[in-house]
């Protein structure tokens, strides 16, 4: 190890997932934010790294319980991640012994509460609907968007592409994920669902995450599954959506969406400061 290797700050950091969408949590509480893009890059390389779906990043906050940052394993920001919020509000929650906490994010400030049962729930607050927000590049009907297959499109705090299929486990969600989240009707890009309506309270949700890939589970893209689904009249405002990780529970209520689900801490580490961060 050479002696700047030696003398690098310690970076401690927690691995956490909800239902195999999988986080790694830096606490810079106190402390100053060590996460550039080439450390998020460094951090969610699964074979020379750490690996994750997101990296969550939690901040003093003046007014909430924490501020949280998120990024993508290729190096870029996100707006929102329910279920990494999900899985740092039960940390907090088990530090605190509160049963209620608020997180700030880029997108909103968003209240977590103890579901009982070692559940947590999020309210993720109100979908953007409208194109100016999602974001889309021109005026375009988000109920059904000029593109192959007529998706539906919102922002759950970053920009989403629902597709309907009557097949959902034999669609394929790595194809249409690569083709449409850099689809040019979408400026900061997109995630990309596949869903299947198997009743009105229960959907069949396949994702592919901006910036990351297939993924088994996201909260936000459940969120936008759901509101998807009953803006088309397809389903009531509840459901379960079933992911390729496991089920979670999904709200539209007037004060925003909720998400419930389980979350599990896997380890604590220390990176090694001899990671390479190119």
């Amino acid at each position: 190890m050479t002696q700047a290797a030696e003398t690098a700050p310690v970076l401690r950091f927690v691995k956490m997932h909800g239902l195999g969408n999988d986080f790694v949590v830096v606490d810079a509480r106190g402390g100053v934010d060590p996460v550039t893009p080439a450390l998020a890059r460094a951090l969610g390389d699964r074979h020379r790294g750490v690996g994750f779906d997101q990296l969550a990043v939690i901040h003093d906050d003046p007014q909430e319980t924490v501020r949280l940052t998120f990024w993508n394993a290729d190096g870029s920001l996100s707006g929102a991640c329910g279920n990494a919020t999900r899985c740092v509000a039960r940390r907090l929650m088990d530090e605190t012994g509160a049963a209620r906490v608020t997180l700030r994010t880029d997108f909103d400030v968003l209240v977590a509460e103890d579901a009982g049962d070692r559940l947590t729930r999020v309210n993720m607050g109100r979908p953007a609907l409208d194109w100016r927000e999602v974001p889309l590049a021109r005026e375009t009907d988000t109920l059904k968007l000029p593109l192959d297959g007529g998706p539906v499109a919102l922002s759950m705090g970053n920009p989403h592409c629902v597709f309907f299929t009557d097949d959902a486990e034999n669609a394929d969600i790595a194809a249409q994920g690569r083709r449409f989240e850099t689809d040019p009707l979408y400026p900061q890009r997109t995630n990309v669902e596949m869903v299947e309506v198997r009743a009105r309270d229960r959907l069949r949700l396949r994702i592919w995450e901006r910036g990351v890939g297939i993924t088994l589970a996201s909260g936000s893209c459940a969120c936008a599954a759901l509101v998807a689904a009953a803006r088309r009249g397809l389903t009531d405002r509840a459901a379960t959506v079933v992911v390729d990780g496991g089920t979670l529970h999904v709200d539209w209520r007037e004060d925003g969406v909720w998400i419930t689900g389980p979350t599990q801490e896997v380890f604590e580490g220390v990176l090694s400061p001899a990671l390479p961060l190119t």
